[in-house]
């Protein structure tokens, strides 16, 4: 019996691409650099399989690439699958929940820390001599300990950020979710809280939301204009569910602290968005998950479902909407 054919849109580990391969006949987007697209649609005619992260799988995708049997992303996020087309093709598509969870908690928590203590600011401002006396009151940030925190979407990676800030930061932790979450309350010592109280009173706000139709511009001016003029907003979830020029606004009009952003309404961002211009605005580039370690076992995750799926076993990780 032949290999069923599969393309491998982004570059995994050597490891990895060799499991793939005992099982696949694979061809390889081996490069740093993001696949193009037209480069992907004119090789994916006779694939059964494809192993990708981020690239858009709509009807233009799918027609060019009739035989399509499972799409496997490499991220927990799937907002760039067409669950449409891809149900009415009956094509499995899986993603890689639970293994970046505690990755990604660090992550926000360093946006936190970052943010609050304006850490790249006053290596900015060291680095550039402008350090000449000690204990400048205008370098003060704000404490992290004992502060109030409010999570947004308590899914996996919210339940690690809150076990940081509860036993690591003595911070009182409230949150808001589609479903209360009673187990987490008990277990971790947080309280269930309404989505309007929690922007009015928390000092840091962390969204961690899903990206889909109801939490489309799920932040926008009027949750900003409830929350405290000291407060730190922290997106990590995904860029679209914030109003990006609602946040913009808020914070050249100084209603709040400052903003730690991992992710943003256009990615890459454009160096001319003012974000990149505010120093109480701390920015990375999408890499909430982006150690040598996750990455790689997320690539394993990916690669096992792909094959499971190819070869007629149900795959662990198919994502909610696809499955049976």
């Amino acid at each position: 019996m032949s290999k069923p054919k599969v393309f491998i849109a982004k570059k995994i580990p050597k490891e990895v691409e060799e499991y793939i391969a005992e099982f696949c006949d694979c061809e390889i987007w081996n490069h740093e650099e993001v696949i193009p697209r037209e480069f992907l649609l004119e090789r994916i005619f006779d694939k059964e399989g494809i192993l990708l992260s981020g690239i858009a799988i709509d009807e233009e995708l799918l027609e060019r690439g009739p035989k399509l049997r499972a799409i496997s992303n490499i991220s927990v996020g799937y907002n760039n699958f067409n669950i449409n087309a891809m149900k009415s093709r009956k094509i499995i598509g899986t993603n890689t929940p639970g293994v970046l969870d505690d990755t990604v908690a660090d992550l926000v928590f360093s946006l936190i820390l970052s943010t609050a203590r304006r850490i790249a600011e006053l290596d900015k401002y060291v680095k550039d001599g402008k350090w000449k006396v000690g204990d400048d009151q205008n370098l003060f940030g704000l404490d992290v300990h004992h502060a109030s925190l409010g999570i947004i979407g308590m899914g996996r990676v919210g339940e690690a950020i809150a076990k940081r800030a509860k036993f690591g930061f003595d911070m009182d932790v409230c949150y808001y979710n589609r479903n209360r979450k009673h187990e987490v309350e008990e277990n971790l010592g947080v309280k269930y809280c309404d989505l309007e109280l929690l922007l009015k009173n928390c000092d840091f706000i962390v969204l961690m939301v899903p990206l889909t139709t109801d939490t489309y511009h799920f932040i926008d001016y009027k949750e900003f204009g409830l929350m405290k003029e000291n407060a730190i907003f922290i997106n990590a979830s995904r860029g679209q569910t914030v109003n990006e020029q609602a946040l913009i606004d808020t914070l050249q009009n100084k209603k709040i602290f400052g903003a730690g952003l991992d992710v943003y309404e256009t990615e890459p961002v454009d160096v001319e968005n003012p974000l990149l211009k505010m120093a109480n605005v701390v920015t990375v580039p999408h890499i909430g998950s982006a150690t040598e370690k996750t990455r790689g076992d997320m690539a394993s995750i990916a690669a096992m479902n792909l094959v499971k799926a190819l070869y007629g076993k149900k795959p662990p990780n198919i994502v909610p909407e696809l499955r049976d």
